[in-house]
């Protein structure tokens, strides 16, 4: 009998070695290329904080399906209809709880809406909306009604770019984001790494990673590295360079446009002639294979080709330094101050090779006759220069930077960076203003004639920014992983999506 209780007792150590071992082994680490200041849900939609929150603990009413095109998918929201023109009505998921406990319900939609368009508060989500306002009424528990005004016949789709939060949240930044979603944030040590892990009571099936730990390293090859030797799940971006195993490595169109913000209110930027030198002076196609991906693709507008309204008929600004230097002899001659220095804003680690990259283009702005000065800021710092209110007695500046839209749809685009109002704009044209007003109330064929008028427009009269190119990324993936990246990767991550081999 004695050797019975000892065998079993050895089978159930065993078994209890194997039961933590599998667990463990469901437990990732992925490895992103800069460290987040916040983890706010009303900030998801910037890239770097929605690749870790988005849809794991904080979800919206709907959901964008780019993985699989299914389209526009329930999340929150299990069903919607226009109820009236301009009023959309969404009925609410049963069931769902946050991760405190608390019950989901009509009351923390309107909350959240509220929270996010709120002045008080610098959320993301607002400039997406442009000059549309919304008013939210409960209509019971699990039924709520959201107007827009001007009426927004995209509206589903917008409520994509919508978290959800307890109605008791204040109207304040968290660093404790409380989600319904299939994960919790459990740690967060400032400088190294945040980790999630997976809710027992979450409304829908169980994903299959029970734990994913986010470290942050800065050096692309670092992060390669990291996946080869199994310190590492996921590398969503490193560089061409460094994506050299065609077992671990993935390419995909990464639905970022790299491009210079101008602000047309500054001496020399706002002679059209100086804008239009700006975009002589770049050899694109020599950044093409060198400093960047063989994929690249140079932009015409701040949308990829994929969108709505895209228009083929726009071309690139020609290499021409000879043209950009009479372009500046004639405004030089009409006393525009050409020779005032330019501020070349950059973030750092915004994709492999940005210095490289900005510091090329810096070079080729000299070689026809600009003076200019390359000033690199960590994301927060770099926020200040490139979101209203802009720091005042600034100079002239080029605000290098990456721009997400991977939603089909130039609304996501056109009124935060180009209209008067635009969060991110540095243009004021009535005429552009009047575009974008016209193309977001349109449905249809008008819908997508209005975006490629506008498109042409920015690009071939006002010469509204030097759009650069369409990015291509490359991720690595442990092989133990089941995950292909897409185009959503660049700007999340969900761990539900992720199987192991």
């Amino acid at each position: 009998m004695k050797g019975k209780r000892l065998l079993l007792g050895l089978m159930m150590t065993a078994s209890a070695v194997a039961s933590a071992w599998a667990q463990e082994a469901k437990d990732i680490t992925v490895v992103l290329d800069e460290e987040v200041d916040l983890v706010e849900p009303c900030m998801a939609t910037r890239s770097n904080i929605g690749r870790i929150i988005l849809q794991n603990v904080s979800e919206t009413l709907t959901e964008l399906d780019v993985r699989n095109k299914k389209g526009l998918m329930p999340r929150l929201a299990e069903s919607w209809e226009e109820a009236s023109p301009g009023t959309w009505r969404f009925h609410l998921r049963k069931g769902a709880k946050f991760s405190d406990g608390s019950a989901f319900d009509a009351g923390d939609v309107k909350h959240s809406i509220e929270r996010a368009m709120s002045d008080k508060i610098s959320c993301e989500s607002p400039r997406y909306f442009g000059d549309t306002k919304l008013e939210t009424k409960v209509v019971d528990d699990n039924t709520v009604d959201i107007t827009a005004t001007p009426a927004q016949p995209i509206l589903p789709l917008l409520m994509t770019l919508v978290t959800i939060v307890p109605a008791e949240t204040p109207i304040e930044f968290t660093r404790e984001p409380i989600g319904t979603g299939p994960y919790k944030l459990t740690e967060w040590k400032a400088g190294q790494s945040i980790t999630l892990t997976r809710r027992d009571d979450y409304w829908g099936s169980a994903p299959e990673v029970t734990k994913a730990t986010y470290v942050f390293r800065a050096d692309p090859s670092v992060r390669a590295a990291m996946v080869a030797a199994g310190e590492a799940d996921i590398a969503p971006l490193i560089s061409e360079l460094d994506a050299n195993d065609a077992e671990l490595d993935f390419s995909y169109p990464n639905s970022e446009t790299f491009y210079m913000r101008l602000d047309h209110s500054i001496p020399p930027l706002n002679d059209k002639r100086v804008r239009q030198a700006l975009n002589m002076a770049l050899d694109r196609d020599a950044f093409i294979g060198t400093l960047l991906p063989k994929g690249a693709i140079k932009a015409t507008a701040i949308v990829p080709p994929t969108t709505l309204g895209w228009n083929p008929d726009v071309k690139v600004a020609p290499f021409d330094p000879e043209g950009a230097k009479k372009l500046l002899a004639e405004a030089k001659a009409d006393g525009v101050p050409v020779e005032t220095p330019i501020i070349i804003v950059g973030r750092t680690n915004n994709f492999p090779n940005v210095v490289e990259v900005l510091e090329a283009a810096q070079q080729m702005f000299e070689e026809v006759g600009f003076k200019t000065k390359l000033q690199m800021y960590e994301v927060a710092e770099f926020e200040k220069q490139y979101s209203k209110p802009y720091p005042e007695n600034r100079g002239p500046q080029l605000v290098a930077a990456q721009h997400d839209n991977a939603r089909g749809d130039p609304v996501f685009s056109m009124y935060f960076k180009y209209d008067s109002n635009g969060r991110q704009s540095g243009i004021a044209n009535p005429d552009v203003d009047k575009m974008i007003a016209e193309a977001t109330a349109a449905t249809g064929e008008a819908r997508a004639a209005g975006w490629k008028k506008l498109i042409a427009y920015l690009h071939d009269e006002v010469v509204a920014d030097v759009l650069l190119f369409h990015m291509v990324g490359f991720a690595r993936v442990n092989p133990r992983i089941d995950f292909t990246p897409t185009i959503a990767t660049n700007s999340q991550l969900q761990l539900s999506e992720i199987r192991f081999k």
